[in-house]
């Protein structure tokens, strides 16, 4: 009787190391837990159904360079490396510049390169692109130094000359 409990005791514990062991041999360097068991077997599905995996937005397409409106920004982005106010008060629409003063005024603000200090757009950085006008507006995607990631901008037609506004295209109070 001893000698059949030996003997299940064996084959029960060989039939559970055969079971254990795996083809691969087990890797030994940093990585040793990006093995493929460690990883769906569809990856690409896995990460695109996952709710909280983080995604990277394809950027929109180049349309055009804002051959109309990209000149008043990148004169806009060298009067601000230039602290250049009087440049600046031409470039922005004049109802711009009454929203800007009373801001200023409120803040205890006494100049627009004061106002202007924490923009850090400059010549360096001052691209213009995808513009598309409606009319006397036009909205064009800008990227600084202060919005590498880009947004979008308004322009106003006053008189002839187009002009930088502070409004948020889509955003316009009614």
């Amino acid at each position: 009787m001893t000698r059949n409990f030996i003997a299940f005791i064996f084959v029960s514990f060989a039939a559970f190391l055969s079971a254990c062991g795996g083809a691969e041999p087990a890797a030994n360097n940093a990585n040793a837990n990006s093995n493929a068991a460690n990883r769906p077997a569809n990856n690409a599905n896995a990460e695109a159904n996952n709710p909280v995996a983080v995604t990277t937005p394809t950027p929109a397409a180049t349309t055009n360079d804002a051959p109309t409106v990209g000149p008043v920004f990148k004169a806009y982005c060298a009067a601000v490396e230039k602290k250049d106010e009087a440049a600046i008060r031409r470039i922005y629409s004049a109802d711009s510049i009454r929203r800007i003063e009373e801001e200023m005024k409120a803040d205890g603000i006494e100049s627009l390169m004061e106002y202007f200090s924490n923009d850090m757009a400059t010549t360096a950085l001052c691209e213009v692109r995808n513009e598309t006008i409606t009319g006397n507006e036009a909205v064009a995607e800008v990227k600084t130094k202060s919005m590498p990631n880009g947004a979008k901008v308004l322009f106003v037609k006053e008189g002839n000359d187009w002009k930088l506004t502070n409004r948020v295209p889509g955003f316009e109070k009614k």
